[in-house]
């Protein structure tokens, strides 16, 4: 139960940052192709298109490779400490 509590918690912040991204394109205050990319980094573990998508911008914009690959890691790495906190206190 606790891992399809965790997958449907990383699908609704990848959802809510693809929503918070469209948002953006939109309102001059709010970066929206950054959330964008995190919501598709987010949505690229459990979606085959999300994958893709990501590599295809990774294919057409080099520049960007190195940057989407850094925020990436970061976003994984915070995702997996915020999951392993979610988990609870495990015995000693």
């Amino acid at each position: 139960m606790k891992t399809r509590a965790k997958k449907v918690l990383k699908l609704l912040a990848g959802w809510a940052f693809i929503l918070l991204g469209v948002v953006g394109l939109f309102l001059p205050f709010l970066k929206g192709i950054l959330f964008l990319f995190v919501g598709l980094v987010i949505l690229s573990s459990e979606y085959v298109w999300a994958h893709r998508l990501l590599s295809k911008i990774r294919n057409r914009f080099p520049s960007v490779t190195a940057r989407l690959d850094k925020a990436t890691t970061v976003m994984h790495d915070w995702i997996g400490k915020v999951f392993s906190r979610s988990a609870g206190p495990t015995d000693v």
